[in-house]
């Protein structure tokens, strides 16, 4: 049974998701906080995760961007999916280096919503910001027949 309390909601709602997440869980994020249309999460850069030029690839970077969103859109217990995202990259981020993705929801209506992400590092360095556009789709997040 999910919870009428906003926040106890948005807790369950990533336990739920986070079970769920294999992606997430295989590169080490963390989920720091949730509540209603925002989360918090973590991940260290690891050595697999540099690319040619000696910093951590994008696409790690936006893999991070992209689950700090998907948990902070997912947070109401209404299915929720990317209709589009983008990322601008402002540093480089080291083997070692731990990232945290601070999603926040900018504005939220019928069955869309934008959300904005900022990576930072240990040094509170803004490693990149992504924004994030939602779509709600049918279903719930929690004890959804589907997702199982």
């Amino acid at each position: 049974m999910t919870d009428t309390n906003p926040q106890k909601l948005a807790e369950q709602c990533a336990e739920a998701m986070f079970a769920r997440d294999q992606a997430s869980q295989k590169l080490g994020m963390e989920i720091v906080s949730v509540a209603p249309g925002k989360a918090v999460l973590t991940m260290t850069v690891s050595e697999d995760m540099i690319q040619g030029h000696g910093s951590c690839h994008g696409g790690y970077l936006f893999t991070l961007a992209d689950s700090a969103f998907a948990f902070s859109c997912n947070s109401y217990d209404k299915a929720t999916v990317a209709s589009g995202c983008s990322i601008d990259y402002m540093a480089g981020a080291k083997a070692g280096d731990v990232l945290t993705a601070t999603a926040e929801e900018q504005s939220r209506g019928g069955r869309t919503g934008v959300y904005d992400v900022t990576i930072t590092n240990q040094d509170g360095r803004t490693v990149a910001l992504f924004r994030g556009k939602s779509y709600q789709v049918r279903g719930p997040v929690i004890n959804s027949e589907e997702n199982t």
